[in-house]
């Protein structure tokens, strides 16, 4: 098949399929489009993954710790995207509880959190634009926000960064010309 004057990649089952789809519809203008269906959810949860599982800072986490099936793990987290922003009805589930969890195995510190809210951000960016693709980054911090304060059992209204004795993490690059 072509699209847009370009050969689309075949497609095998309906993973591949939902990849040629978003890859024709980015195709079409040469620019990014906003989050519009479950499809975009799934392509937006798959990226992120994609970079959080291999990261340096957090990839353990999912790997060793959570010991995360992506196959399985996708659906959930993107009906849980699709029903904030699209307002689906498909997430019913408790988001914190498996936090909890994975937070008595490892614990799960402002770095971590602030690593994940980076790497969410990169795979929007680099994968969408519009109102959604800013609700989406403003949700993910929001997200991040609450489940920090309520693993340090802080208050609502304390910043988990503000908080005595929370070990924050950083990754400095080496200073250049030294």
């Amino acid at each position: 098949m072509f699209y847009a004057g370009r050969r689309a990649p075949p497609a095998a089952d309906g993973a591949a399929r939902r990849q040629r789809v978003a890859w024709w519809a980015m195709g079409r203008t040469g620019e990014l489009h906003d989050i519009e269906g479950r499809e975009d959810c799934e392509r937006l949860v798959r990226a992120f993954y994609e970079r959080a599982m291999t990261d340096p800072l957090i990839g353990f986490l999912f790997t060793d710790v959570a010991k995360l099936d992506l196959d399985a793990h996708v659906p959930v987290i993107a009906d849980f995207w699709e029903t904030v922003l699209l307002g689906g009805p498909a997430y019913r589930g408790g988001a914190f509880a498996p936090h909890a969890s994975l937070n008595r195995l490892a614990p799960l510190l402002p770095g971590h959190f602030d690593r994940w809210l980076t790497l969410w951000r990169a795979a929007v960016d680099e994968h969408f634009a519009g109102p959604r693709a800013e609700l989406a980054k403003a949700h993910a911090l929001r997200v991040a926000r609450a489940f920090q304060r309520r693993l340090a059992g802080l208050p609502a209204d304390v910043e988990p960064s503000a908080a005595p004795g929370v070990l924050q993490i950083s990754v400095h690059a080496p200073a250049s010309g030294r």
